[in-house]
Parts: structure tokens; C-alpha cells; sequence
């Protein structure tokens, strides 16, 4: 894969640093089928969707990953950003400043409500902690842990992040890292869908860290990519395939809705799943369920950039994202949405 092809430059002031002052109040970009390019608002998103079509959102909950505190021994600031659970108090993690935390090191947060014991180092630059606590550690995280904004959104996280940086049905705990084209949804958008006769059904991924790194050359050509833990339930299995059977279309909210649907229809044929995905999707790629994708703008060069790509073609996004900078839309996570027919 050429990366370079996968380029395009974004104005610095495009890159949303807040999100829209009401949720469903962002612009949408809307690509047809015969190619024609249209600008609404997300409150339009209901017309292009039919009695008999199914949403599938991405349920997965962001927790407050990023935890700063200061080093046991030493009193030096420390941050740790908690990317995975192993389930038993043990954490992979990266670390600010990395270099100086070594194997027995102990960081405390908050007086000493939590504390974290680095256990040696992990895979690709992190480390693996230990968090201990007298009382609920997951508890203890929410409490004292800040939202973990994307590095291009320069201020720290405040209390509206906090509630922003979030789906309106956000469930399961364990996300990095926000679905964020479900952040336009709200329960009147929501209930508009339902009252038209439209299905929502859930998956979860847990949205990781990796979803920001940028593609290597050698990356771009692995077959594999980061993985994330995601569950397919039996509930949408059998909603999404009532749907197609009787002629509905399923529109996946967000690439990470992707990631999981087609990670679960391995084969051609979509059955309930739970467990890690390192899907790679790219062009030339063949989708198996999803016959409409609601999206925000993304990275340059970056793996999402890939997907939508392979769903609606490289030349006809990178056309659609010419036309919103010229129309001055905003980027990435806090920006706005495109649907693509």
C-alpha cells in the first residue's frame, strides 16, 4: 500500500477542538450512490434511512484512562495511561516520563486512594502496572483519571469533556478512545429512527489507543492490524439478519461498528462473537454486512482513512474530504459526521 496516496492536508484551525454546542447540531456531509455530494445537518440523518433498515451503534463505554500522580519514593509527577485490563489488577500501560519507571516502582494517585505498581515492561514501548486500592479500583480510576482527549485536541480534559467525550448509550466500560460518530447522537434523534420503524442494535468494541498511531509503510501492507476486544451479541445476529432477509440495509455507525460486524461475519455469514479482532480493512476489500456507513473525518495516512476507502473508494474520499475543507467543515473526533449511501 502507498501511504502517500492515503495524504492530504488539513488546515490546523479545521481540527475541532470542542465539540458542537448540541450534539446532533453538526454538519453532515451526505455521499449518494450516483456520486453527488450534499450538506445537511445530522437532524436530516433520519431521511436517509427506511422502515426495515437497522443502525448498529458501538455501545462501548470511554473510561478516565489517564491518571497523574506523583512517584512513591521520590515525589516526581508521574502519568500513567491505562490502555488494557488483563482482569485480574493488572494493567499494560503507557508511561510520562517512560524512561525512569522501572520493575518495582510504586506512582500514588490521590492521596494514596490508588497505586500503581510497575510490574516490568510490555510490548511496543508500554509498560505493566499493578493498581491496588482499599477500595474499588475501577471505582478509584473514574474518580480520580481525566477523559483521555486525542493529542490534537490541545486543552485539558474539563467536566463538559468529561459527558462529550461520550455516546448517548455508552454501556460497557473499557474504551480509550471514543466511537466518535455516535458522539452526533441523541435520544431524540435516537427515538426518531425508532418511531419510523428503523432498528438499533448494539456491538461493542473497546476502542484502543491504536486507532491514533500512525501507518508505517510496512504496517500498511501487514494483513493484521492493532486489536481491540469486541462482542457481536446473539441479539444483533438475529436482528441484522431479519433485517437483510426482508430486504433492509444495515448502516454501521462509525468504523469501529465495522471492525466488529465484520470481524463476526468471517466466512460470509454473521454469528454472535466475543473476543479480540486484529482486522486489517483496506482496498481492495469485499464487505460482508454493511451496506451503509455513517463517519466522521479522519486522520491523514491513517488506518481509518484505509476502511472508509475501502467502502466507498480512495478517489471518491479523498474528493469528499477536498470538498469539506473547502466548505470549511470540522475534523476528526469533536468534528463532523458524513454518511455515505
Amino acid at each position: 500500500m502507498n501511504l502517500n496516496a492515503y495524504d492530504y492536508i488539513l488546515p490546523a484551525d479545521l481540527i475541532a477542538q470542542k465539540p458542537a454546542e448540541e450534539r446532533d447540531r453538526s454538519r453532515l456531509m451526505v455521499l449518494a450512490p450516483d456520486g453527488a455530494v450534499f450538506h445537511r445537518t445530522f437532524t436530516d440523518l433520519p431521511e436517509y434511512l427506511e422502515k426495515g433498515d437497522i443502525l448498529v451503534v458501538n455501545d462501548t463505554r470511554v473510561f478516565p484512562a489517564r491518571l497523574i500522580g506523583t512517584k512513591e519514593k521520590t515525589g516526581g509527577e508521574v502519568e500513567i495511561f491505562l490502555l488494557r485490563s488483563s482482569g485480574d489488577g493488572t494493567w499494560e500501560a503507557l508511561s510520562r516520563p517512560s524512561r525512569r519507571l522501572r520493575e518495582g516502582t510504586a506512582v500514588i494517585f490521590g492521596c494514596g486512594q490508588l497505586r500503581a505498581v510497575v510490574l516490568g515492561k510490555g510490548e511496543t514501548g508500554t509498560i505493566l502496572v499493578r493498581l491496588e486500592s482499599d477500595m474499588d479500583i475501577d471505582a478509584m480510576v473514574d474518580k480520580l483519571g481525566k477523559t483521555p482527549l486525542p493529542h490534537y485536541i490541545r486543552h485539558e480534559p474539563s467536566a463538559e469533556d468529561r459527558e462529550r467525550y461520550q455516546t448517548v448509550y455508552a454501556r460497557n466500560r473499557g474504551a480509550v478512545a471514543a466511537p466518535t460518530a455516535g458522539l452526533h447522537f441523541t435520544r431524540a434523534i435516537l427515538d426518531t429512527f425508532t418511531s419510523k420503524g428503523i432498528t438499533i442494535a448494539t456491538v461493542t468494541l473497546h476502542v484502543g489507543i491504536g486507532t491514533f498511531r500512525p501507518l508505517t509503510e510496512e504496517l500498511a501492507d501487514s494483513d493484521r492490524l492493532h486489536s481491540e476486544f469486541c462482542i457481536v451479541p446473539p441479539s444483533t445476529v438475529e436482528a441484522v439478519n431479519a433485517a437483510r432477509k426482508k430486504g433492509g440495509r444495515v448502516c454501521a455507525v462509525g468504523t469501529t461498528s465495522v471492525r466488529a460486524l465484520e470481524t463476526a461475519s468471517d466466512g460470509g455469514i454473521l454469528r454472535p462473537f466475543e473476543g479480540w479482532t486484529d482486522i486489517f480493512i483496506k482496498p481492495p476489500y469485499r464487505f460482508r454486512t454493511i451496506d451503509m456507513l455513517i463517519t466522521n473525518f479522519h486522520l491523514p495516512r491513517s488506518s481509518l482513512l484505509f476502511l472508509v476507502s475501502a467502502f466507498a473508494g480512495r478517489e471518491r474520499i479523498l474528493e469528499a474530504y477536498r470538498i469539506a475543507i473547502q466548505e470549511r467543515y470540522r475534523f476528526y473526533s469533536y468534528g463532523d459526521a458524513m454518511v455515505i449511501l
